[in-house]
């Protein structure tokens, strides 16, 4: 087993696997990449509509519970997240969303240089190889694939766009492009039929390279310090406590919740916080684990008088036939997500900016459970759901551990609908939602609203039932802020933990807030910027 290296990186999730790849691209650094999950050589991993049978598989997802939420009126949340190489891209929807040019020209707004638009287009473009083609937004020839999915979707999302035009938003091609305003169709991280996980992308190509190590089923225990100064990691693997120590870093990618996490693990944190626990402080930063944020949707279902994907993945018949097809050609609807529309739109005209992304699944599942929900038995009816979140939200959750025990899970508080803010973006999105089901063409082919229901009516129901039903869009970001001042933020524009040397973190946690639709693709850009920052230092040493 090998026992020292130049840089340890924990987590062989989306960002980890980024990391890994390039910064093994100089065969005189020697990558030790650990992984808590096992591997993700699997048909309902790499099927892209599989995902919805790993949404409860403990094999390969934490399968995180939110502390009681008081604003969703005391229930909890469930929240998976990816316990496998691939991490939470080995079993997301695969929506490849990068956030609108505003959100990153915030990130540099707040005191941290190197991370506007400008600067991190470059990463997105080298991290792509995009089905429209090469130009000033897209790049072809990079590790992950971007799939263009509009020549195949449900014939329902095309009524979808078509009520946009109708109630005067605009029609998007790319959602990433010049202008990603309106409603479109999703691109999806595919690459001929299988899910392009950054797994399958960034580390399987390069698995052979020989100072490149994976080490499956670590699990990391805490980060090893001389002093102020991160020299290695200890973890538990077959049932042995093992140690592997950094010759230069030693690099967290666990996600927004295993970094901080592993970092109060470890003494960084909240000193009175880590006290209660008897951790001994290596650095008091208050901010570990603070400024949890996520994004917040609830879903609307309508019975249609025309088929959707009900009628083809519900009857025994549909599935054999969708299976036949994509054992054919890698084609048809087990080859995409069930997101396949939606749209970015203002709550009002004086927005300067989108307030709000849309989702539109040509299918439906009122009579399924969550916890018993998989995507090929949808209702047995035609329906489709139409959902919305807000882009950026206002109210900010924290985690903390609840034990020293490496092994217990932290307590998640999203603190959801804390503020005023938030509450009036729920009321407005629930009107939209109706508006754009009660506007033609996509009227004309609605039976009925099934949940919530037409007696659900004035603006107290409305925001009674958000309360009562919506849930994580499984975003979360922003528990080690990325920030110039220690007692807000948790690492500075070059990722290194604040008052820490040889320690970076590099993933979703780190964005100073929430970007404007889906996480996975700005977690891939910051796994490429991050990578270069560790490769632009190495030689300032």
């Amino acid at each position: 087993m090998i026992e020292t290296a130049d840089y340890v990186i924990i987590g062989a999730g989306t960002a980890g696997c980024v990391v890994a790849s390039r910064l093994s691209q100089d065969p005189w650094s020697e990558v030790a990449l650990l992984e808590a999950g096992g591997s993700d050589l699997s048909v309902w991993i790499q099927v892209p509509i599989g995902y919805g049978r790993t949404f409860f598989d403990r094999r390969i997802n934490w399968m995180f519970e939110t502390e009681p939420v008081p604003g969703l009126g005391g229930r909890s949340s469930y929240w998976p997240r990816g316990k496998v190489v691939g991490g939470s891209g080995s079993i997301n929807a695969m929506v490849h969303v990068r956030g609108f040019p505003h959100d990153f020209d915030a990130w540099r707004d707040a005191g941290n240089p190197g991370w506007g638009w400008d600067d991190v287009l470059p990463h997105f473009i080298a991290s792509e190889d995009h089905d429209l083609g090469r130009s000033e937004w897209h790049g072809t020839g990079g590790p992950q694939h971007v799939t263009d999915i509009s020549a195949h979707v449900h014939p329902l999302c095309h009524r979808f766009l078509a009520t946009g035009a109708t109630l005067g938003y605009r029609e998007t091609r790319d959602f990433n492009g010049a202008d990603g305003e309106g409603f479109g169709i999703y691109n999806i991280n595919t690459r001929g039929g299988w899910r392009a996980s950054t797994a399958n992308a960034y580390y399987w190509p390069v698995r052979h390279r020989r100072n490149l190590t994976l080490i499956r089923q670590a699990r990391v225990m805490r980060v090893v310090f001389e002093g102020r100064r991160a020299v290695g990691v200890a973890y538990l693997h077959r049932g042995r406590e093992r140690v592997i120590r950094a010759r230069r870093e030693v690099v967290l990618c666990a996600g927004a919740i295993g970094s901080p996490h592993l970092l109060q693990l470890s003494g960084i944190g909240d000193a009175a916080v880590l006290a209660q626990h008897g951790i001994a402080v290596v650095a008091d930063l208050p901010a570990v684990g603070r400024n949890l944020q996520d994004h917040l949707a609830v879903s609307y279902f309508y019975r249609t008088s025309v088929p959707t994907l009900n009628s083809v993945l519900g009857p025994m018949t549909g599935k054999l036939a969708a299976g036949l097809r994509y054992l054919f050609d890698r084609g048809g609807p087990l080859s995409m997500s069930v997101n396949q529309a939606g749209g970015f739109v203002r709550a009002s005209p004086d927005d300067r900016h989108p307030a709000f992304q849309l989702y539109f699944s040509p299918v439906s599942y009122t009579r399924t459970p969550l916890a018993a929900r998989r995507l090929l038995n949808p209702d047995p009816f035609p329906a489709f759901l139409l959902s919305f979140n807000a882009c950026h939200p206002t109210s900010r959750g924290h985690l903390t551990i609840t034990s020293p025990d490496p092994f217990a899970a932290p307590a998640i508080h999203p603190n959801y609908l804390s503020t005023d803010h938030d509450v009036a973006q729920a009321r407005i999105g629930t009107r939209l939602l109706r508006q754009i089901a009660g506007a033609a063409p996509l009227s004309e082919v609605i039976v009925e609203e099934l949940v919530p229901g037409a007696h659900v009516a004035d603006d107290d129901a409305l925001l009674a039932d958000f309360r009562a039903r919506a849930d994580t869009v499984y975003h979360p970001t922003s528990t080690c802020r990325m920030g110039p001042d220690p007692a807000t933020s948790v690492v500075d524009s070059h990722l290194r933990v604040h008052g820490i040397s040889g320690l970076r973190v590099i993933d979703a946690s780190i964005f100073p807030t929430i970007t404007s639709g889906n996480t996975n693709a700005p977690t891939v850009m910051v796994a490429e910027k991050g990578a270069a920052l560790l490769v632009q230092d190495r030689g300032r040493a």
